[in-house]
């Protein structure tokens, strides 16, 4: 269950997006378990629901959404389950191939994961298949932009790799992505690392 009430509001902004975007009512249940799903290891290892990774799964749907106006009910999903950064946080493959299916849970492995990759990262990013390229650009912008709410320590390291390794990657993969990441490298720099 999803603890009220930034989590519920949140799953009712998102559900409102998918069905805007044309998203059928078996798409969309899917969507909100995903989210549900999600939100399971934030609830307990999270308890503050201003915790800036608190909401992460449903703002990177909403990035593919929204953002971009990319209405691919499974690389929606898959956004909705999706955590490269921590840990701690991820969704077990098994309980997203249960809840979400095989083809999303197969998407959601295919993203690669900054510490397990090491410097391979680029590489990685760049073969990957373009559904699990895009899916791991919105979830690293999604993080990117609430990078000021971190410690300060995470700050240049995070900034330096989304701007070395995301930022070409995105340039090779989407317009829009591209010059979202752009300006987030600009503008992090002047704001705070300047």
């Amino acid at each position: 269950m999803i603890p009220p009430p930034r989590a519920d509001l949140m799953a009712r902004r998102l559900t409102a997006a998918a069905r805007r975007a044309g998203f059928g009512s078996a798409a969309l249940a899917r969507l909100e378990a995903a989210f549900r799903l999600a939100m399971q290891p934030r609830a307990s290892r999270l308890p503050d629901e201003h915790h800036p990774d608190y909401l992460h799964p449903a703002r990177t749907a909403l990035i593919l959404l929204e953002d971009l106006a990319i209405a691919d009910p499974d690389l929606a999903v898959a956004a909705a389950v999706c955590e490269t950064l921590r840990d701690e946080l991820t969704t077990p493959l098994a309980a997203i191939q249960e809840v979400c299916g095989p083809d999303v849970a197969h998407l959601v492995q295919s993203v690669p994961r900054p510490a397990s990759a090491g410097d391979e990262l680029l590489e990685q990013l760049v073969t990957a298949p373009e559904p699990a390229r895009v899916l791991a650009l919105a979830e690293r912008l999604d993080h990117a932009r609430h990078l000021h709410l971190r410690p300060r320590a995470d700050w240049q390291p995070l900034h330096h790799s989304t701007c070395t390794v995301y930022l070409p990657v995105a340039e090779r993969t989407h317009p829009g992505l591209a010059r979202r990441y752009r300006w987030w490298c600009r503008t992090f720099h002047r704001r705070y690392l300047f």
